[in-house]
């Protein structure tokens, strides 16, 4: 189980540094036809955390860091999907920060209950 959420752990790292990129990039003005590319691997990083959320729970680790890593990652995906409806025109940068925020603290709730697993997992195992 270890090496499963290690390889998650990565994965998110590797997705969230990509999505950081990207997310430049589309500040900027540019690469605007790379936005499915970013939501693909916008999900990857969700359903990981999700993978992570569910090791965790199977790990014995915390049920609230556990439920928090399903709720966020939903609200993560819900917030990036939507976010265009949301003020709309000059205001739309606070939903631009917003959603970098939000994908901040899923690759950062992912560190946390990846490493309380793998806690639980050593102590047990």
């Amino acid at each position: 189980m270890n090496t499963a959420i290690t390889i998650l752990r990565m994965l998110v790292r590797l997705c969230f540094a990509a999505l950081l990129v990207l997310g430049i990039v589309f500040w900027t003005g540019h690469g605007l036809s790379l936005i499915p590319a970013h939501m693909i691997v916008g999900i990857i990083l969700v359903v990981s955390l999700w993978l992570t959320s569910i090791l965790a729970a199977v790990a014995r680790a915390p049920l609230g860091f556990v439920a928090l890593g399903l709720l966020w990652g939903a609200l993560t995906i819900w917030f990036g999907v939507n976010q265009m409806s949301f003020l709309p025109g000059s205001a739309h940068w606070v939903v631009q920060v917003a959603h970098l925020l939000i994908g901040m603290v899923a690759a950062g709730l992912n560190e946390r209950i990846g490493a309380l697993a793998q806690t639980r997992t050593a102590v047990a195992g």
